[in-house]
């Protein structure tokens, strides 16, 4: 039986999909019963929870041949490391309290760093706390998410413009889509390595005007590449709705990505292969 986290999202949705496909026990973790239906309608188990409370993941962990997880965001936390730490323990304490002999944790290029990558840095203590625990871990690094282009449609259909946050045109960034994710977790819970590792899961690499000429096309139009100084990036962040203390730590990891501290430096690279075009055409529809 595999415990699934993050079903509402995509990388959880994937996995839980793929192994609902092979005909696999699955238990889904939603923190409200009725985002859990869908799944329930599709075989899936329901446990209702967050991931932040041990007691209860401990519970849900329970008799599991494997589990994912990931590092739930609070953008209610006023530290947003303080929550990562308090989460990232309560994971911990549940997967060393059920005896869950595999855990599968989605993490970020960059996660060996203890510091200087912004929320990423939460990503490196929760991979050394899974470690303490004794069970078997892999860490799935993963590039930088295609889908986040989704922030940049917006802007793009009503204004023409496109905000970039790395330091060129030509500042080039490994990607990966969400749906790649997936599959690997779904495949590394059923075919798990004979100890601990990190993968890094790369897929095609883009460079800003790349991906601005990519997203142009998508919704018709040419964009105007608009750079934001990194002196500026807080005060955008925030006047597009991102709270201060998240605003400050986005800032920080773009400018651990942009200065290239960022980059695969786990066991093995794992390749990727959808192209970000696909993952455009859903993103503007």
């Amino acid at each position: 039986m595999f415990v699934i986290a993050g079903v509402t999202g995509h990388v959880g949705g994937v996995a839980a999909t793929e192994l609902l496909a092979q005909k696999q026990k699955v238990k889904v973790i939603v923190r409200d019963a009725a985002k859990g239906k869908e799944w329930s309608t599709r075989g899936a188990e329901l446990a209702v929870g967050k991931l932040d409370d041990a007691n209860f993941l401990a519970g849900a962990l329970k008799g599991a041949t494997g589990f994912f997880t990931l590092l739930p965001p609070d953008y209610s936390a006023p530290d947003v490391f303080a929550y990562q730490k308090k989460a990232a323990d309560a994971i911990a304490q549940a997967v060393k309290q059920s005896g869950v002999p595999l855990v599968v944790v989605l993490s970020s290029l960059g996660a060996e760093l203890a510091s200087g990558t912004g929320p990423i840095k939460g990503l490196h203590y929760l991979e050394n706390k899974l470690r303490e625990t004794g069970t078997k871990v892999v860490a799935l690094r993963a590039a930088w998410f295609q889908e986040n282009l989704g922030q940049s449609v917006g802007p793009a259909k009503q204004m023409g413009m496109y905000f970039n946050f790395m330091p060129s045109k030509d500042a080039a960034m490994p990607s990966v889509a969400t749906k790649d994710i997936g599959a690997l977790v779904a495949k590394t819970l059923t075919s798990p390595p004979a100890k601990s590792e990190v993968i890094d899961h790369i897929g095609p690499t883009y460079t800003v005007a790349q991906l601005v000429a990519k997203l142009g096309k998508g919704v018709g139009k040419e964009l105007k590449i608009v750079d934001v100084p990194p002196a500026g990036h807080v005060e955008a962040l925030t006047k597009a709705g991102v709270p201060k203390p998240f605003a400050e730590q986005f800032a920080e990891m773009y400018a651990a990505f942009g200065t290239g501290k960022i980059g695969p430096k786990g066991d093995r690279v794992v390749k990727a292969t959808t192209e970000v075009d696909s993952v455009i055409a859903q993103l503007v529809k």
